[in-house]
């Protein structure tokens, strides 16, 4: 089996990064030349002095997003600094090109307060039009964004939360299909209190599911506790219906659904016998899952999704982050909501209309899933007016 650790080094090497910048026109003579930089440009530079507006139609801010992170929480593996995420970065802008057509820039902070990376990404917001947030440490990654989407004008969303958010609601709707078993019927735990396991618990909730228990490295996170930091506080009065306390284990003990979003290994078989007949084991902790796939379905659950390419079942933000900012720029949307994300999720698992065991989500490379998700964002009522300013859907060719 290839070692694809050390063929990611060696390919990162011999590309030096992944990304590039090119122009739309070939500049063939002085006519290129005098059109898009001087004299032409006055021209456009004019236009949009006067009118601000003008710079989604005139400008690559229509259809450029920023990625943006300090590198304090980096895929599964901690606090690399803001140098470690920029291939991590790169990697996302790869894809929002290649699904959505988007042209995407790394930004990777040397800063770690809440206001210096608001002012930071505030100050660069001028040139693009969403910001993608990534792989910042919670709790600060919340206040960032809450701030974020107060203060500009563009859409912000934090990907390792509303992303991971949307794939999970879309591959439980149709683990839930496979299985034959209801919203309102489900049992749930959720292990993880970071970023992607408070944003998955909420959006869940919003869409029905009523018996959610979330833990935490500490175990159950419930009214027993009384160390918890003012978003898991917020955690304790959304879940746990049925005031369990524990460990982990306890928790599993006739639930349905078991719900990773931690770290490798922290679930075991025995943990698994534990849960209802045939449950359902989304473990996406990455690049280790908090247990293999096939070690689950040994234990006997029905459906078993990772984060992971080489198994089954594979819960990857790429389904969402794509056509969630393809559909927010098209569609001039300044506030990414929650009732978005729900529709978003319905329609990523409309992609599979006879979900199996083996298949609750549509692959990753499956072009339909895209425009399926874009789909589900139009701007409120309160964002429409006669004068916003429709932007053209652009070029998907690379």
């Amino acid at each position: 089996m290839p070692d694809i650790f050390s063929e990611s080094l060696d390919l990162h090497r011999r590309l030096r990064g992944k990304l590039e910048t090119r122009g739309k026109i070939a500049l063939s003579g002085r006519q290129e030349l005098s059109l898009i930089y001087t004299p032409g440009v006055a021209a456009v530079s004019s236009a949009i002095g006067r009118d601000r507006s003008l710079a989604r139609t005139l400008s690559i801010k229509g259809n450029s997003v920023a990625v943006v992170s300090d590198g304090s929480a980096i895929l599964g593996l901690g606090d690399l600094g803001p140098e470690a995420a920029i291939p991590v970065m790169e990697g996302k802008a790869v894809l929002l090109k290649e699904f959505a057509g988007i042209d995407a820039f790394p930004i990777c902070l040397s800063c770690r307060g809440v206001d210096e990376i608001v002012a930071a990404v505030k100050a660069i917001a001028p040139v693009f039009g969403g910001i993608n947030l990534e792989d910042i440490a919670a709790p600060r990654c919340f206040e960032i964004e809450r701030r974020l989407r107060a203060e500009l004008d563009i859409p912000v969303m934090h990907d390792d939360q509303h992303g991971t958010a949307t794939v999970v609601l879309a591959a439980l709707i149709n683990a839930l299909k496979v299985k034959g078993l209801s919203v309102g019927e489900a049992r749930l735990v959720v292990n993880g209190a970071g970023a992607a396991g408070t944003a998955v618990t909420k959006l869940l909730r919003r869409y029905g599911f009523g018996d959610i228990t979330v833990c935490d490295s500490r175990g159950v996170i419930g009214p027993d506790r009384n160390e918890l930091n003012p978003a898991k506080m917020e955690l304790a009065a959304l879940t746990n219906p049925r005031r369990l306390t524990g460990t982990l284990a306890a928790a599993l003990r006739d639930a349905d659904i078991f719900i990773g979003v931690s770290a490798a290994g922290v679930l075991n078989q025995e943990m698994i016998r534990m849960m209802r007949p045939q449950p359902i084991v989304l473990a996406l902790a990455n690049p280790t899952p908090e247990i293999m796939p096939d070690e689950a379905r040994a234990a006997g659950a029905l459906v078993v999704g990772t984060g992971r390419s080489d198994y089954p079942n594979q819960i990857n933000n790429v389904l969402a982050f794509p056509g969630i900012f393809r559909g927010a720029l098209d569609n001039g949307v300044r506030l990414i909501e929650p009732a978005m994300l729900t529709a978003a999720a319905e329609r990523l698992a409309a992609c599979v209309p006879a979900p199996t065991p083996e298949m609750i989500l549509p692959d990753v490379f499956d072009r339909s899933v895209m425009p399926a998700v874009a789909a589900a964002f139009r701007p409120s009522e309160e964002e429409q007016s006669p004068s916003a300013i429709a932007v053209p859907a652009v070029s998907r060719s690379r």
